[in-house]
């Protein structure tokens, strides 16, 4: 199991491996390390966030976004310069294509756990038992109040730190 995560002090992107054993997570840009119990993920399971201590966690698939985009992109357009060229047969056998190929990769990818704090991302879950899938309240919930510390923060900052 493994978790990519943000730095809580210097947001350096950060990876690490999970083992019970652990005893923190260690930030190879600054040094910071995030102190970890590891008897709380023994069995497979992460039942709050190692990162922030959050037990808002959800479940997702392990696939990277920008690649599902990219399939996407490259179905449109290919249909598109197909559908240009008045090859109907060959405009919707590239979309149905692309649609096959996402189906696919949605039945082989694993699932992946997610916190909507902090954003840590843990791969190679075996259990996910207790998390729900993506709730769009959880999350504006959590959106809002990054907003508003950020803004809290801005406000606070003097106007000789902002130059």
């Amino acid at each position: 199991m493994n978790v990519a995560y943000h730095c809580p002090r210097c947001s350096a992107a950060c990876r690490a491996e999970i083992s019970p054993d652990m005893t923190g997570l260690a930030c190879a840009h600054c040094g910071a390390e995030i102190a970890v119990d590891g008897g709380e993920h023994s069995d497979g399971g992460i039942p709050q966030c190692l990162v922030c201590r959050s037990r808002e966690l959800f479940v997702r698939k392990a696939f990277p976004q920008r690649l599902g985009v990219a399939i996407v992109v490259l179905g449109f357009v290919g249909s598109s310069i197909a559908w240009y060229f008045y090859q109907v047969y060959w405009t919707f056998g590239i979309l149905f294509l692309t649609a096959a190929i996402d189906v696919l990769l949605y039945l082989v990818m694993d699932e992946a756990l997610e916190c909507y704090r902090c954003g840590a991302l843990y791969r190679g879950v075996y259990s996910t038992e207790g998390h729900a899938a993506f709730n769009l309240d959880t999350h504006e919930r959590h959106r809002q109040h990054k907003a508003r510390l950020e803004e809290t923060r801005r406000a606070n900052r003097s106007p000789t730190e902002s130059s």
